[in-house]
């Protein structure tokens, strides 16, 4: 009875017990693993038992692609606007108010210029925690801007997208944007300055339809959700099962709607190699 002497004053014990803090450990949905958050951070955010890809921030896509102290954010301060007056079970601008409030950010998207392996690049990368990463018309005005921005500069054009499509609350104007980044995307090419097109998870709707499939090298993140309607819509449409994997970044890559599937952790290098190849000499 000598071990239960031992344990019997902690199960007592009136003293209050110390709660590990949340977000310690981390549970994998894809294998199930319980991760130290600490050790997912540095594989960046990457299991490291079944190397399934967790979601990013646009701080945190860009800390993993841009050297360090090189970033320089642009075209900060261009706010949503609401000229539809547009109400659905909520006002936009109480969506607005709701989004910035919870992220901390203006919009869906951040722009700016940093050096990958040293080369200047100029750069997007969508925030998904804003409203789904929806594309509305400061989203639009800011691609086209960093295009522009590029176009001056004689920079590479990379952007990271991770959206759920048109933001329906902005209506035609949201449609627009399709256009606008793409017309800007062509003057880019006629510069003959590349353009890297990354599609993470996910990458759907018009952010589909439009610039994320118009690059140069459009390159998937491992496991991602590529396409224009979700794969529930598509099924109940046609009426039949769609093949295991229908959408997901090796999908893509195997029916040629991609050229490269790339593991996070590859992914500054391989862009980096690649812009090398691509940029003009001398």
């Amino acid at each position: 009875m000598s071990w239960f002497k031992r344990i019997a004053p902690k199960l007592l014990s009136t003293e209050p017990k110390k709660n590990i803090p949340a977000g310690i450990w981390i549970k994998c949905p894809e294998c199930g693993e319980t991760l130290y958050s600490k050790d997912l951070d540095k594989n960046l955010k990457v299991c490291l038992n079944c190397s399934y890809h967790f979601r990013l921030t646009a701080e945190e896509r860009i800390a993993s692609l841009v050297d360090d102290g090189t970033w320089t954010e642009l075209f900060s301060g261009i706010l949503p606007k609401d000229p539809l007056q547009f109400t659905d079970s909520k006002k936009y601008k109480d969506r607005l108010k709701a989004a910035t409030t919870k992220t901390k950010l203006e919009e869906a998207i951040t722009c700016g210029e940093g050096r990958m392996m040293g080369q200047r690049v100029a750069m997007s990368v969508f925030n998904f925690r804003f409203m789904g990463g929806s594309m509305g018309s400061v989203v639009g005005e800011k691609i086209t801007r960093t295009i522009e921005y590029a176009l001056a500069e004689k920079l590479p054009v990379i952007i990271v997208s991770s959206s759920g499509g048109a933001r329906m609350q902005e209506g035609a104007l949201s449609l627009m944007q399709m256009a606008k980044t793409s017309a800007a995307l062509y003057q880019l090419a006629q510069a003959k300055l590349p353009y890297v097109s990354l599609m993470t998870d996910p990458t759907t709707g018009g952010v589909s339809a439009s610039f994320a499939m118009l690059g140069d090298i459009n390159i998937a993140e491992k496991g991602a959700l590529i396409g224009f309607a979700g794969p529930r819509v598509i099924q109940q449409t046609i009426g039949q099962q769609l093949p295991a994997g229908f959408q997901r970044a090796e999908f893509l890559l195997e029916h040629g709607a991609v050229d490269l599937v790339l593991d996070r952790r590859e992914l500054k290098g391989q862009i980096a190699n690649l812009l090398g190849i691509m940029l003009p000499r001398g």
